[in-house]
């Protein structure tokens, strides 16, 4: 039995589901009160600070793991040429729309915060925070699509 396929799937998947929830969270449960300023500055910097780091580290870690998937599972032909192989492309474009909406969320709430600001930094990043928010429902919608045994 090859162990290291279903080693893969899992990383990937953890870190999936870590980097979409943190994304949520930072975006349903830290957001609203930083916009109306009932967070500390040092909190929330912790908690950007924090978000940012799984955004990264989940980086390298989807594209050794979704890169190897891909390898083994996939042409270039399966990928550009099959329904399947659509959702994973549109799965890898989401990812990247949504680290970025992320990185540049992280940067404005950064710099604001380092200038001593609360409310306006949390109000610049709301809009990419909620991008990054539908982009990260929309990858698990897509998963759950490939997932689905005889869909396509």
């Amino acid at each position: 039995m090859d162990v290291l396929n279903p080693v893969m799937w899992s990383v990937h998947v953890g870190f999936a589901v870590l980097w979409v929830g943190s994304v949520l969270f930072v975006t349903l449960a830290i957001l609203p009160p930083a916009l109306r300023g009932d967070i500390g500055g040092d909190a929330l910097g912790s908690v950007v600070g924090r978000l940012r780091w799984i955004t990264r580290i989940g980086a390298v870690a989807f594209v050794a793991t979704g890169g190897h998937m891909a390898g083994t599972l996939y042409t270039f032909e399966g990928l550009t040429g099959s329904p399947r192989g659509h959702l994973v492309l549109t799965m890898l474009g989401l990812w990247f729309v949504g680290t970025g909406l992320v990185e540049v969320a992280g940067s404005k709430l950064a710099d604001g915060l380092d200038a001593g600001k609360l409310r306006e930094p949390a109000r610049d990043a709301k809009p990419f925070l909620y991008g990054a928010s539908a982009v990260s429902v929309g990858l698990i919608v897509t998963a759950g699509l490939l997932a689905s045994p005889g869909l396509f």
